[in-house]
């Protein structure tokens, strides 16, 4: 069995390394390197979407940033407790019309005992911003 560390449960320390990883790792836009920090048997709820298993992910994903050009996010520690951490992000990138967005939002996480995420529930908002607004 994968195991992803750092394992739960987690502290502070652990609990903001794991939201660095996945920080790091969405911002390389790289679905088949994302996809496995996540159980084979995942469930998301991404805006308006329910995603199922690391295949769906995966196509999530690739039509995510085949649609999100110039895609840079940034996440920060909301909360942790036990297998749990909750995240504020946000994350600017411009569509195929060259319009950029900032989107911001907030993540609920829960791994399992190989610290692979298992749940991942996004409540997402999408502002338009003109290029000069850039912060990321």
């Amino acid at each position: 069995m994968m195991k992803k560390y750092p394992l739960p449960p987690f502290n502070k320390e652990t609990a903001q390394q794991k939201i660095q990883m996945a920080e790091n790792a969405w911002n390389s836009k790289d679905p088949e390197k994302v996809v496995l920090a996540y159980s084979i048997d995942t469930e998301w709820r991404n805006r308006d979407q329910f995603i199922n298993g690391r295949k769906e992910v995966q196509v999530f994903l690739t039509n995510k940033w085949e649609n999100e050009l110039e895609y840079k996010l940034k996440k920060e520690l909301w909360a942790f407790s036990g297998n749990r951490i909750a995240v504020r992000f946000e994350y600017e990138y411009r569509d195929k019309n060259n319009q950029w967005f900032r989107a911001y939002g907030n993540e609920n996480w829960e791994f399992d005992k190989n610290g692979l995420m298992k749940k991942r529930y996004a409540s997402i908002n999408d502002l338009e911003i003109k290029e000069s607004e850039r912060k990321l």
